[in-house]
């Protein structure tokens, strides 16, 4: 005969398959109406797997002497987590941060101007792979390798999938084995935690380091040549600064020193430039060009940021050098594709009409007048003031970031904005608006910068803030 406890667990079991019993199943939660709209904007292939995740939940809730989700709250939960999912995607996001080469936001942005010339290329069939005067297959890339052997008075010019994959397939191809000589002051880490010497690790050379973090001299250099070396390699420090007592050996002396040991001095700017910084009001930043012309063999550099394309990297250098990087197995697995090269191609093609200022949005960011943010300022500002909205301008400071131009900063004009509720809650409404609104917080106010932000957006921008905060400051 079963006691007392023996059948309080048995119905406490039979309650339990009782209340897991009440759980619809998938499918006829699938069908309620209210989901139909999501079905369409995720695929009922997605919804499908939220409503498991929700159905998992509530079966735990349930097992902890939990109550079943009454069908309004069950798709009450389904919404929130198609809603989280809709965070994820990826989409357009409005740049207040005081950032104007974000690395979380995508680096340089690319403008409708560019995007509308390449829609036609990419629109159906394009040559990518086809000579269209022979008539036969073509070379992948060969137009936008003219434009940058142009631009960077370079004998070649190789593109591949990004910066660290450049230097990868230079160590790689000219390097394996054998030794390569870096000061001590250029291992750093680029971003993702990626660092210079992992990096030629994997290509399986060896580094040898010489100097100190901030001294190199040439001769620290001369001393470390043995019969194992294969190149010189100098990296830019174009993600951080040092300042002191410092010392850095230039490209011209180490380009003698290699002649004479006959070694090729590889130069990787990271950031890379075609134009002189110091034009815009910033400290100089070595220009691929200038680094081909004091004697580098090599020079490799990001697409994404101070070019302002899409991502990728590029070789420009010595045509005996390209050509074996070029026929180096491993080129192939980081090669870009059309949409890269397309965007590519008229980048390019506007440093070489010497309209990059005026058509390259980061260029346009950088060399907008104080005087032309303060103004937008001020409109964005009067207009929120008629919403009884808090907020007033200040003048502030934009940094250039994405790992170029390291410290230097743009005057600007920041509105800032002091919101009905903590100012964690208000950034996390604009991130969750649409479009995404992002600006910075500071102390209990939320800021944002007009200069990382196009003009066309601002009357958005306005209309976003003033829903956010009615929408507050009523709940």
């Amino acid at each position: 005969m079963e006691n007392n406890k023996d059948l309080e667990l048995k119905n406490e079991e039979m309650n339990l398959k009782a209340q897991l019993s009440q759980i619809p199943s998938v499918e006829i939660i699938l069908q309620d109406k209210d989901l139909k709209p999501l079905i369409e904007k995720h695929s009922r292939k997605r919804l499908t797997s939220i409503v498991r995740k929700v159905i998992a939940e509530e079966k735990k809730r349930i097992r902890k002497n939990g109550e079943p989700y009454s069908v309004v709250e069950r798709i009450n939960k389904i919404k929130e987590y198609s809603e989280r999912e809709s965070q994820a995607y990826l989409q357009k996001v409005i740049n207040g941060s005081g950032v104007i080469l974000h690395t979380n936001l995508g680096r340089a942005p690319l403008g409708k101007e560019i995007l509308q010339k390449v829609e036609d290329t990419l629109e159906g069939y394009s040559n990518l792979e086809y000579d269209l005067a022979e008539g036969k297959r073509g070379k992948r890339g060969e137009m936008v390798e003219k434009l940058l052997t142009s631009l960077s008075h370079a004998e070649k010019s190789l593109v591949v999938n990004n910066n660290a994959g450049a230097v990868f397939l230079i160590l790689n191809t000219l390097a394996k084995d054998k030794e390569v000589i870096v000061s001590r002051g250029e291992l750093l880490q680029i971003g993702g935690g990626f660092r210079i010497p992992e990096i030629l690790a994997q290509s399986g050379a060896y580094l040898r380091e010489v100097g100190t973090t901030n001294q190199t001299f040439i001769e620290d250099y001369e001393k470390a040549l043995n019969d194992n070396t294969a190149l010189i390699l100098k990296v830019h420090q174009s993600n951080f600064q040092m300042y002191g007592f410092v010392h850095q050996v230039e490209v011209k002396e180490l380009k003698k020193l290699g002649e004479e040991y006959d070694l090729p001095v590889v130069v990787d700017l990271g950031s890379g430039t075609f134009l002189n910084t110091e034009d815009f009001g910033l400290e100089h930043e070595p220009t691929v060009q200038e680094s081909i012309r004091a004697g580098a063999d090599m020079v490799c550099f990001s697409t994404d940021k101070l070019l302002g394309g899409p991502q990728g990297g590029v070789i420009c250098g010595k045509e005996i050098y390209l050509k074996k990087i070029s026929q180096n197995p491993l080129f192939r697995t980081l090669r870009v594709g059309k949409i890269t090269l397309a965007l590519l191609q008229e980048v390019l093609l506007s440093y070489l009409k010497g309209e990059a200022a005026a058509k390259i949005p980061l260029w346009k960011m950088i060399s907008c007048p104080p005087e032309e943010i303060e103004r937008r300022s001020q409109n964005i500002c009067q207009e929120l003031k008629k919403a009884a909205i808090p907020v007033f301008i200040r003048e502030g400071q934009t940094a250039i970031g994405g790992g170029s131009l390291p410290g230097q900063t743009l005057p600007t004009t920041l509105v800032v904005i002091t919101p009905p509720v903590p100012v964690e809650t208000f950034s996390r409404e604009l991130r969750l608006s649409s479009p995404p609104l992002l600006g910075r917080k500071e102390r209990e106010d939320f800021t944002l910068d007009p200069r990382g932000i196009d003009p066309s957006l601002d009357d958005l921008v306005i209309k976003i803030i003033k829903s956010v905060y009615a929408k507050l400051k009523l709940g």
